[in-house]
């Protein structure tokens, strides 16, 4: 496994109808490096976003789709994405603020 900083984890947020459902819950997505564990992400989460405090962190593994081209079939990349539960006390996420 490869050294993973802080840095590196947070790949980008992820912005759908449901993610920004959960907001209001202080819920937020993104997506995250593969080899990432929750300890990792909730250290990257707390560093990158000033005045953040993690209550609880929840993974899931994405496995690539199926895609054709002619009679070759493949699977795009998988992905990893994560939803970080905030404590009450935890100051907003301001990268989502504006949505």
């Amino acid at each position: 496994m490869a050294r993973v900083l802080y840095y590196d984890v947070i790949l980008k947020p992820l912005v759908t109808e449901k993610s920004m459902r959960e907001m209001a819950d202080r819920k937020y997505t993104f997506l995250v490096h593969p080899e990432a564990n929750k300890q990792m992400i909730k250290e990257a989460v707390e560093k990158m976003f000033e005045g953040t405090i993690v209550e609880k962190v929840n993974t899931m593994n994405l496995q690539g789709k199926k895609r054709r081209r002619g009679m070759v079939v493949g699977r795009t990349a998988k992905a990893k994405k994560a939803i970080v539960k905030l404590t009450e006390d935890s100051k907003d996420i301001e990268l989502f603020a504006g949505l």
